[in-house]
């Protein structure tokens, strides 16, 4: 849960008075649960350009231990050191959590092909979101998390993984 302390750090005391804090989404916990038990995170829409959230937050969590598999077919053959592949499909093994960053519209589909590749989590990066993909994702046994930041996430549990 996050606690009080944390507000202001994550602009949350800014936006709203305090007498209507709001309260931290039961997703939470699948959140800390994913970052605690898996490794491998398909990262579906990750950019080349470094400084978009699509680059920086996979490179963060890569530096904070997590394999991270760049999933995107215009981005070239190798970013963060690891090749990069056109679609989950593409994927020599199952990954264990499909990071999107791409638009709501297209979650439904990427979580369609994140249940084929045999992924064990999705998660919809901050803004993104669609009850379509929730519902398949969980009607198939996947954890799913949307509309948060991975980044945000991990920091804020002081996750990291041990080679």
């Amino acid at each position: 849960m996050l606690h009080p302390k944390h507000w202001t750090a994550f602009g949350i005391a800014r936006v709203f008075p305090a007498d209507k804090l709001p309260c931290v989404p039961a997703e939470t916990d699948d959140a800390r649960l994913i970052l605690e038990r898996f490794g491998t995170i398909a990262v579906v829409g990750m950019s080349r350009d470094a400084n978009k959230a699509a680059h920086s937050i996979p490179r963060a969590l890569q530096a904070a231990g997590f394999r991270v598999i760049p999933v995107n077919p215009f981005a070239g053959a190798e970013l963060l050191g690891e090749r990069v592949y056109a679609s989950l499909s593409d994927l020599p093994e199952a990954p264990e959590v499909v990071l999107v960053f791409r638009p709501s519209a297209e979650a439904e589909s990427i979580t369609r092909e994140a249940i084929q590749s045999g992924a064990k989590a999705v998660w919809l990066q901050l803004g993104i979101h669609s009850e379509t993909a929730r519902e398949l994702a969980l009607a198939n046994g996947l954890l799913y998390v949307e509309d948060r930041c991975i980044g945000v996430e991990r920091a804020l549990h002081r996750i990291r993984k041990v080679p």
